[in-house]
């Protein structure tokens, strides 16, 4: 678990978290963030993971559904939209 340290007396305490990354990882976040014009690294990682919260992009089950679906396309496993809305009755008129 990482270490933490806590500043103030609020329900929105500011905590400190400290995670092990590699030189190159750390790198590539350094670059990454002053080249869009954050202020700091640590301002740079606070947003990313609000995003990434915010805005998640895909779980572990959607994954593994489109993999399936890739594989399913790869075999000619797949309709064209007219055959689907003739197969399931989504017909649109």
């Amino acid at each position: 678990m990482s270490e933490t340290t806590t500043e103030g007396n609020g329900e929105d305490d500011i905590v400190t978290v400290n995670f092990k990354a590699t030189e190159s990882f750390l790198e590539q976040i350094d670059d990454t963030w002053q080249g869009r014009g954050f202020n700091s690294r640590s301002e740079f990682i606070r947003y990313t993971l609000r995003d990434a919260i915010e805005f998640p992009t895909f779980d572990r089950d959607e994954l593994i559904a489109l993999l399936e679906a890739e594989g399913d396309i790869r075999e000619g496993k797949t309709m064209s939209a007219d055959e689907a809305r003739e197969r399931f009755g989504t017909d649109d008129e």
